[in-house]
């Protein structure tokens, strides 16, 4: 088996910025980053009751949408990660549209197939896989 090719991506439009300029923009800057779609998940601080934001890469399955708890391929999972174990209701802004949604963590017979969606999108997840020794979960978000 060949080993996954790490393609390095522009990294100029990240974290805080990212979520701002996508924010002020509905979308226009900051939707496709690094050729791929994005969104803003909204999610409930599992300690701090705070609603916290990230810029995430995006799938689509069905109506569904699918993020990765991909951390680069960090040892640990994000924080937005345990927010949602703890809070599962959160919201997604895709564009201009403030969608509400559930979450759940794709289960070991969703994620094989899940996982070819979200890698087909950005291949560098099979990459961040080879980083770490813990299984990059897939979360599905459902539109309520």
């Amino acid at each position: 088996m060949t080993k996954p090719q790490y393609s390095s991506p522009d990294l100029t439009m990240i974290g805080e910025d990212h979520i701002r300029k996508y924010r002020e923009t509905d979308g226009e800057v900051g939707y496709l980053w690094n050729g791929v779609p994005t969104l803003l998940l909204s999610t409930t601080g599992r300690r701090s009751g705070a609603v916290r934001t990230s810029a995430l890469i995006f799938a689509r399955d069905g109506a569904d949408y699918l993020v990765v708890a991909s951390y680069g391929g960090a040892p640990r999972h994000p924080a937005w990660y345990h927010n949602l174990q703890a809070h599962p209701n959160a919201e997604v802004q895709v564009k201009a549209e403030h969608i509400p949604v559930t979450a759940h963590t794709a289960t070991a017979a969703e994620k094989p197939r899940l996982w070819t969606i979200v890698a087909e999108a950005w291949p560098n997840y099979d990459v961040y896989q080879t980083r770490t020794d813990r299984d990059i979960p897939i979360v599905v978000l459902t539109p309520l």
